[in-house]
């Protein structure tokens, strides 16, 4: 299998570990930014990441969430759901709640710090003309920041209160424990989340090392 992405997406995370979590051997290959669409719209009639190719000659999916459900068909073993219809349908609402709003909102708070107070992580030319493509791409004004930090404020009281116990839903890793884990992982470089949550960086760092994944900047 071959996955195409950013190598910084936390979407892209999710993917790996979701690959890594089935024991699923793949290759990676890093795309930059802003002339990555030459690559990907021929494949999927998208510009998005993940792109995971199958194998030479099959449909390519242009989806994180497309991709952990194809990987559930493709190998069953170890499953990314449960059994129980009841906790399988909590699973995949919390895949969705997590990739479409505490994913969004994880990107426009780790983007604006990384842009202000956390420009000395990576002050390199390189570094910032991308930060400011992607801020660009998706708008990111300050009220829409501060919408995106009262967003994921909300979602983290909601995952701890879930979190109590070492999984999201049941009594074993599952797709919803792999989303959280991959798309809230930005937030290991911003000092104010590493502090409020603890909690969080232990459930994501155990999720690394489960799936065979190396751990997120902020906590490697």
């Amino acid at each position: 299998m071959l996955l195409l992405q950013f190598s910084t997406s936390h979407y892209c995370r999710k993917a790996r570990l979701a690959l890594g979590y089935k024991h699923i051997d793949y290759r990676v290959e890093n795309l930059t930014p802003g002339i990555h669409a030459l690559r990907l719209k021929p494949l999927t009639g998208l510009t998005t990441v993940p792109t995971l190719i199958p194998s030479e000659g099959a449909i390519a999916l242009g989806d994180s969430t497309q991709i952990l459900h194809f990987l559930d068909q493709h190998q069953p073993t170890p499953s990314l759901s449960l059994e129980d219809p009841a906790q399988a349908a909590d699973i995949w609402l919390l895949e969705d709640w997590l990739d479409e709003s505490i994913g969004t909102a994880t990107r426009f708070v780790y983007y604006d710090y990384r842009a202000g107070e956390g420009k000395a992580i990576d002050p390199s030319w390189m570094s910032q003309a991308v930060i400011r493509i992607v801020r660009s791409q998706y708008g990111m004004t300050p009220a829409k920041v501060a919408q995106a930090r009262l967003r994921l404020d909300t979602g983290l009281e909601i995952l701890q209160h879930r979190w109590q116990t070492p999984f999201l839903v049941g009594d074993r890793l599952t797709a919803a424990d792999i989303a959280a884990a991959a798309l809230l992982s930005p937030l290991a470089l911003i000092p104010t989340y590493r502090q409020a949550h603890g909690w969080l960086f232990d459930r994501i760092t155990e999720i690394h090392h489960h799936c065979q994944e190396p751990l997120p900047p902020g906590l490697a």
